[in-house]
């Protein structure tokens, strides 16, 4: 019995990875794999993520970001309303707590209105508390299409639909080689080899490596920064109604220290953004040798640090300091007692950096003979994620000639 050769092969089983699956198979696609290294689906960015269906506020109109975020976040909303996934569109407030940050909050209406929200409303002080009754600032602007859904559940989904549409899921799969053979490909692993037509980088947190190890040079250098949060005691629970951020530093694409209802019932409060020594380094004392010389031996890296070496000062000193933490959070709820808060989960995000030392801010897909890389999927990839997964199996399928049922 011959050996199958599927017409495309997905490495990566997060949320953008079974997107794209899910998208090839209902484009007709003959055959779809999808190549994930660890022994679940979702494992790592995905897995950890707050759960916030994005509005589309904060990108800049026209921007693979913002374009993506608006009709992703309408395409998420509409399917887990048909299989009944549980979401709610609670909203979402942006405090100015300070005279300075009102320029920006300003700027934020501006891109909000650009990028089509309709359930915008600018609010003053008094007016902050109709929403929010802990909350303290001088303005803030009321987001009404920002929602909350947990993502593991999105993804178990869009894997259902892939089985059911004849495509497979491999779990327990490390790519750690490609080559060229004939009219196709040879994904290999220490667990054996998968032939296809061609493939599709969804690799997350080691999408770089991936592109490398096929022979493509992908001009950027992925650079881990972990997320930590706490959760909220559940007593405390009601100074927060929905979810409360403050205005975003728009030198980085990190959004601050905010509070984050979850779809079942709980308050995460966070998260910062601590450069983080391996790239699935969860844990504060995380460390690997590898991740790190490569990181140390990149030019944009020291750059980036010495231009943002205060930020990561402060990132850090948070990370390791309660009451910092809690200093931040109270700008934004002043009855925040550290007492209130627990030590929660932590996430890790894959943020692509060139060599200019430049954080990339959208998302950045590029093509190769035979191949597709997704290299930069920041957030809201999630929210997005139905929207850039057609968007990716639209260049596949180009990319490849695929033929297609029917």
């Amino acid at each position: 019995m011959s050996e199958r050769i599927y017409d495309v092969a997905v490495i990566g089983g997060g949320i953008v990875g079974l997107a794209t699956a899910m998208a090839l198979v209902r484009a007709g696609v003959r055959s779809v794999v999808v190549l994930e290294a660890e022994e679940r689906l979702a494992a790592h960015q995905t897995g950890h993520n707050s759960g916030v269906i994005h509005s589309g506020l904060y990108y800049k109109p026209g921007s693979l970001k913002a374009r993506n975020c608006v009709a992703g976040r309408e395409a998420l909303t509409r399917f887990c309303r048909e299989r009944g996934i549980a979401h709610e569109a609670c909203g979402k407030l942006v405090v100015a707590t300070r005279e300075a940050e009102l320029p920006a909050l300003a700027a934020l209406e501006e891109k909000g209105r650009a990028n089509g929200l309709r359930r915008l409303r600018r609010l003053g002080r008094e007016e902050l508390k109709e929403y929010e009754p802990a909350v303290d600032g001088l303005a803030g602007l009321w987001v009404g299409e920002t929602g909350i859904v947990d993502y593991e559940r999105v993804c178990a989904e869009y894997a259902r639909i892939v089985r059911e549409g004849g495509g497979e899921i491999r779990l327990g799969f490390p790519v750690r080689g490609c080559r060229r053979g004939g009219a196709g490909l040879r994904l290999i692993s220490t667990v054996g080899e998968v032939g296809c037509r061609g493939l599709v980088n969804c690799a997350g947190l080691q999408s770089d490596r991936v592109a490398r190890m096929c022979g493509v040079r992908p001009g950027l250098q992925i650079v881990p920064f972990r997320g930590e949060y706490y959760e909220l005691a559940e007593a405390r629970r009601p100074l927060v109604r929905g979810l409360i951020y403050p205005v975003p530093d728009p030198r980085f694409p990190f959004l601050g220290v905010h509070f984050t209802r979850r779809i079942n019932g709980g308050v995460e409060a966070g998260p910062n953004a601590v450069l983080a020594f391996q790239r699935h380094g969860y844990a504060k004392a995380s460390f690997s040798l590898r991740d790190t010389a490569r990181m140390a031996g990149y030019p944009g890296f020291w750059i980036m640090g010495m231009k943002h070496w205060r930020m990561g000062f402060g990132e850090f000193y948070r990370s390791f300091s309660k009451r910092a933490f809690v200093r931040a959070l109270q700008r934004l709820v002043p009855a925040m007692r550290p007492e209130d808060l627990a030590p929660g989960g932590a996430g890790v995000r894959a943020q692509a950096l060139d060599g200019r030392g430049r954080l990339l801010d959208d998302f950045c897909i590029r093509e190769a003979e035979r191949m597709v890389h997704v290299l930069n999927a920041p957030s809201p990839a999630a929210t997005a994620s139905i929207s850039i997964g057609e968007a990716v199996a639209a260049v596949a399928c180009r990319n490849l000639s695929l033929e297609r049922r029917g």
